[in-house]
């Protein structure tokens, strides 16, 4: 096996925390060898790294830094054809570090930065979205749209708290600034539904938000996807929901609707907020009301 490593380390991660374990992981990366390091610079630049990493002959492209860091490696190896794809390694050293612990990595940083040369191999299943403004994006963990896109865009200007905390309180601005329901018309190969949602998300996994365990089924190697769906209710009704939602209780109450999925296709009565992985694809300025969803079964190689 080529076990030639790119590190792709964003120092931004966590507000800029992820600076405060750079040099213990250069420790341990010197003690293997054949590595090499990259800095992001800018969004999107991980996903430019990635694919540079996989032309140049990289084995395992390990990305470090959080969910927003490793969703753009992600869509960085899924440009590269299957049989040249490199693994995908994870150091979460980000805010919420979702995605890394839905599919097993260690959470201790320097615990996973040993696992990545010595890790064993697991095989995940991705998912593909297309919008009606004509972009394709690759997604590893989630989709949120409404809520959990606008819970995001607030995230981002709180900057006194981090991890879970930080998310809890993005919610809580969320339910109060931005109670819509838009109307939406929903198909997929398993049913088809019309509602005014005040929350959708998509899941590969069962947790996103630094905790929040939105799609409790969800398996990110199962072969299929999980969606769950809060159609309109009030903001007191948000304000119970959300503590079942930390303990993936919240199926119980009749107007949360969980399921599953292989294809699904989405037009709404006008334009959403969307985040994929944590990153904002649409936000307060959106023009996308139109979206297509399928699973990729088996596409990517992960070492945890």
């Amino acid at each position: 096996m080529n076990r030639r490593v790119k590190l792709i380390f964003n120092p931004h991660a966590d507000r800029g925390r992820a600076w405060n374990i750079a040099s213990p992981l250069q420790s341990i990366v010197e003690r293997y060898g054949n590595t090499e390091w990259s800095a992001t610079e800018y969004p999107g630049h991980a996903t430019e790294l990635a694919e540079q990493a996989a032309e140049e002959g990289f084995g395992i492209v390990a990305s470090i830094g959080g969910d927003g860091t490793t969703h753009e490696v992600v869509n960085g190896l899924m440009r590269i054809p299957e049989a040249d794809r490199p693994l995908l390694a994870c150091v979460p050293v980000g805010s919420g570090n979702d995605f890394s612990a839905n599919v097993g990595v260690v959470q201790e940083p320097e615990k996973a930065m040993h696992r990545v040369f010595t890790g064993d191999i697991k095989t995940i299943d991705m998912m593909i979205v297309k919008d009606n403004t004509g972009h394709t994006e690759y997604i590893d963990n989630t989709m949120g749209i409404q809520f959990g896109a606008f819970a995001t865009l607030h995230s981002h200007s709180i900057t006194r708290l981090q991890g879970f905390a930080m998310y809890l309180w993005a919610v809580i601005k969320t339910i109060i600034l931005n109670h819509d329901a838009p109307h939406v018309t929903i198909e997929t190969d398993q049913e088809t539904l019309a509602h005014h949602i005040q929350y959708l998300v998509i899941c590969n996994g069962p947790r996103e938000g630094g905790g929040f365990f939105v799609a409790p089924d969800a398996i990110p190697d199962d072969g299929i996807l999980d969606y769950a769906m809060i159609q309109r209710v009030s903001r007191l009704m948000m304000f119970r929901i959300v503590p079942e939602v930390m303990n993936g209780t919240h199926g119980k109450f009749k107007k949360v609707k969980l399921g599953q999925f292989h294809h699904l296709k989405l037009v709404s009565e006008r334009p959403l907020a969307i985040h994929t992985d944590g990153e904002i694809l649409a936000g307060f300025t959106s023009e996308i009301t139109e979206l297509e969803v399928n699973i990729l079964p088996k596409a990517l190689k992960i070492i945890v």
